[in-house]
């Protein structure tokens, strides 16, 4: 009798075999139950903000919390210490919805990319509003 291929054993993959590096998928976690955890503290502070990433070191020893807010840099400091406040419970949370021995501790940053970002967004349409202008200045009056 022959050997069944693709059985699962040595050699084989199984299909439940993680795709992407365990603090990716931890990250992708805490990002839910924060943002979750999030909506139901009432601090006016945390209103406007949004958790825009989150990097797991590889022993979930801390976990850098990346935010944004409507507020921009005016109001990281607010942010920063609003969510300082409330770590203790964001972690709690945490603890009582992963299955882990520990649970990382939490650091709260801006997130600069986005800001970059918007920042490139905002040079591009006003290089782009600059050459529509002097297109415009230079187009040859047809004045019927």
């Amino acid at each position: 009798m022959a050997g069944r291929q693709g059985s699962g054993g040595k050699g084989g993959s199984r299909s439940s075999a993680p795709k992407y590096p365990r603090g990716a998928r931890v990250g992708a976690t805490l990002r839910e139950i924060i943002a979750d955890e999030l909506v139901r503290i009432d601090d006016e502070r945390l209103l406007l903000v949004s958790i825009t990433s989150i990097d797991v070191d590889p022993e979930l020893n801390r976990a850098f919390v990346y935010f944004d807010s409507l507020e921009g840099e005016e109001g990281d400091e607010a942010i920063v210490e609003a969510l300082g406040e409330h770590r203790v419970r964001l972690q709690s949370s945490i603890a009582r919805q992963i299955r882990a021995k520990k649970t990382p501790i939490l650091d709260f940053r801006p997130d600069l990319v986005i800001r970059s970002a918007e920042r490139i967004d905002e040079i591009l349409r006003s290089d782009r509003d600059r050459i529509d202008r002097a297109g415009a200045e230079s187009a040859p009056d047809t004045g019927d």
